[in-house]
């Protein structure tokens, strides 16, 4: 009996047990599939939030840029008259407005411009607000032409103006070429009444629609013109009207030109630019000295002529400085090779008087288009007879009467023993050739 009573109890005991185990295991499970369902609902309402997030966020950059692309519009939307206004106001004044002319709607295709310019007086090519320019006083004149309108005026990109180069303060033009938006019909006598003496326009050709003058031109032509007497000895005195130059000396002024020849890197020939800069390599085509003449003063003048791919900001001037010391003996060619390497040195630059942008070249646009039919090629031979006159009255002239009334060039001899010729210490080192005016170190005729 007490047996059997032990048994039952141990049975009893072991059901209860598993009931026991069976209970604590359906609420275990129950615990976790309600912790499941809760992490479940948390994630989907977490993705809910950032699916909201992100909707919110496109709205307010596509707001953004419905706001910037507005701005754009209005920039470029014509301001328009509110004519009914204004017809009560100039009524009021006892004026009335002109009724509206359809000519005055004029179509204006691309077309290429030939320019002179004695830059004497004047602060460069480019316009410059509150300077005395070339470009301000052509615009000028073309707004009064009705050439350009009072938009384009303002912000001359509108007529697609572009200068084959850009010419510094002092420096002159023979042949400037640029390249803008113009009227078929042109009056160009009237249009040169209003423009200064000092610069002319001598014509005018159609050119293709994607036509720029600075892009398209593959060679620019300068001149340096300056009395043979740079070249005499430094240690010998000569008085400027009587001094000739002897034939050993011009040919070793030719000799030490050739040597800028070919493809060489020019980083001592410009500023804020190191060897490593792949721009500051340039492609010199020829670099030659004509022979003497004399100036109606009785001084003789020799012309150096350099023909390259492009130029750098006082590139010119930089190599016509270090030549001169070099045929006068301040310095020997080593300095040339020198100034060609990676060595940063102090090298002269002659003054911007005598240089002037003679000629820029269109081969590639010529041989393309010039025999099309339809564009004549860009070499300006009809104009050529009127450009030379204007060259020798006003630039020419220019550059002698003020080497003989001025001697700008004697004076900047004097202080080519000031330049070491060697290793530059200061990167601020004085550069001769007086006031210079700092422009962005851009390519293509930046003299």
């Amino acid at each position: 009996m007490l047996l059997n009573h032990i048994i039952s109890s141990y049975r009893k005991a072991d059901c209860l047990k598993t009931l026991l185990r069976s209970s604590v295991n359906r609420l275990c499970l129950s615990s976790r599939k309600k912790s499941f369902a809760a992490a479940m609902s948390e994630a989907l309402d977490k993705l809910e939030q950032d699916n909201l997030a992100r909707k919110n966020a496109k709205e307010v950059e596509n707001q953004s840029v419905k706001e910037t692309n507005q701005v754009k519009r209005n920039l470029k939307r014509k301001k328009w008259v509110d004519w009914k206004a204004q017809d009560a106001e100039e009524a009021a004044n006892g004026t009335k407005r002109a009724p509206f002319d359809p000519a005055d709607r004029i179509k204006r295709k691309k077309s290429a411009i030939l320019l002179s310019y004695c830059g004497a007086k004047y602060f460069g090519m480019q316009r410059n607000p509150g300077m005395q320019t070339i470009e301000e006083e052509l615009f000028k004149a073309m707004l009064k032409h009705k050439w350009i309108t009072e938009d384009s005026f303002e912000q001359v990109q509108i007529a697609c103006f572009q200068r084959a180069a850009r010419t510094d303060k002092g420096v002159s033009a023979a042949r400037q070429v640029c390249s803008v938006k113009l009227p078929e019909e042109l009056d160009l006598q009237a249009f040169n009444q209003d423009l200064p003496p000092e610069i002319r326009l001598f014509g005018v050709e159609r050119v293709t629609k994607g036509f720029n003058a600075k892009d398209q031109c593959n060679a620019r032509t300068y001149t340096y013109t300056l009395p043979t007497v740079a070249f005499a000895a430094f240690d010998e005195q000569h008085e400027q009207n009587t001094y000739r130059i002897p034939a050993p000396i011009l040919e070793r002024v030719s000799d030490t030109l050739k040597l800028y020849e070919g493809t060489k890197n020019f980083h001592n020939f410009t500023s804020k630019k190191n060897f490593l800069d792949p721009s500051a390599k340039r492609f010199i085509m020829s670099f030659t000295c004509s022979e003497p003449f004399q100036s109606p003063q009785g001084i003789e003048f020799v012309t150096l002529k350099v023909k390259g791919q492009s130029f750098m900001l006082h590139q010119i001037r930089k190599m016509v400085g270090l030549a001169i010391a070099i045929v006068r003996g301040n310095t020997t060619t080593t300095s040339l090779e020198r100034a060609l390497t990676e060595e940063r040195l102090d090298l002269p630059m002659a003054p911007g008087l005598g240089l002037v942008l003679d000629t820029v070249h269109y081969e590639r646009y010529n041989d393309r288009y010039g025999k099309d039919g339809i564009h004549a090629p860009l070499t300006w031979e009809a104009q050529e007879q009127q450009v030379q006159e204007f060259i020798e009255k006003h630039i020419y002239s220019n550059i002698y009467k003020t080497e003989a009334e001025e001697r700008n060039l004697l004076d900047w001899l004097s202080t080519l023993h000031f330049h070491s010729y060697d290793t530059r210490r200061d990167e601020a080192s004085t550069e001769g050739g007086g006031n210079q005016k700092k422009q962005n170190d851009d390519d293509d005729g930046e003299e």
